[in-house]
């Protein structure tokens, strides 16, 4: 596992980003391996989806944690576990919750600080979700990739990303750094002038979502961008070719 573990942090090259497309079960894990992948990670959204459940931990941690490991298994890829706000609010339940996804062989995941199902959406402090990193990274111990996601530009509506946002992302980064994580993730921040900020003001590899009608992986990279994932964009495309497909099966 620390083999795989240090393959995974190797791949986060600031300028020349590891592209992580997102699977949601062992098979399409294995398609993403035999398509070319260096390392595997899922996407909440598509998992819950394909349960026929709500995103936003409506996937009970018993299935989301039998699942990682039915996806460690199918491939001999580095596995990421998407594992939203960790199922729990308090640092030590946070920390043991993912220490049980460690122990299925995943060597990393990404969470969250958007305060789960809250509504309207909301977030964790700065201070307490750097408090639930730190309990994780003293759970985990080192080898385990704490992909620190920040949901500040997700929830706000893109024509009001500016510079005021950047800098409170920055601050969250840098206290998610000092309390442990391995990883900045800013989905929703698509402005490259921005993105380039955060990359520059955060000691971590930095992690772009990529959909459709965003700025490509090569410009993207410019930015100083170590990861870029697809979220729940190849399970929305997979979803897609399948009724395109039945539509015109059904039509003969």
């Amino acid at each position: 596992m620390t083999e795989k573990f240090e393959s995974f942090v190797a791949l986060h090259i600031a300028g020349d980003p590891v592209i992580l497309f997102n699977v949601w079960d062992a098979g399409s894990a294995v398609v993403a391996e035999k398509a070319g992948a260096k390392a595997i990670a899922t996407g909440s959204a598509s998992v819950a989806t394909a349960h026929g459940v709500d995103d936003a931990e409506g996937l009970t941690i018993d299935l989301a944690i039998a699942n990682a490991a039915r996806v460690v298994a199918s491939t001999s890829l580095p596995v990421s576990i998407d594992f939203e706000g960790a199922y729990a609010v308090h640092p030590e339940r946070a920390a043991s919750n993912v220490a049980r996804l460690a122990a299925t062989g995943a060597i990393g995941c990404n969470f969250e600080d958007q305060v789960v199902g809250a509504e309207p959406r909301t977030m964790h402090a700065t201070e307490a979700q750097a408090a639930r990193i730190a309990a994780i990274r003293w759970e985990t111990g080192p080898a385990f990739f704490i992909n620190a996601r920040t949901d500040i530009f997700l929830i706000a509506s893109p024509d009001t990303h500016d510079g005021a946002m950047v800098d409170a992302a920055i601050a969250r980064g840098l206290a998610y750094a000092e309390a442990g994580a391995s990883g900045f993730f800013v989905p929703g921040l698509a402005d490259l002038r921005l993105l380039e900020r955060v990359c520059k003001a955060v000691p971590l590899p930095v992690n772009f979502m990529a959909f459709p009608g965003a700025p490509s992986a090569k410009d993207v990279a410019t930015t100083g961008v170590a990861r870029i994932s697809h979220g729940p964009f190849p399970h929305m495309l997979a979803l897609k070719a399948f009724e395109e497909a039945a539509r015109a099966a059904f039509a003969e």
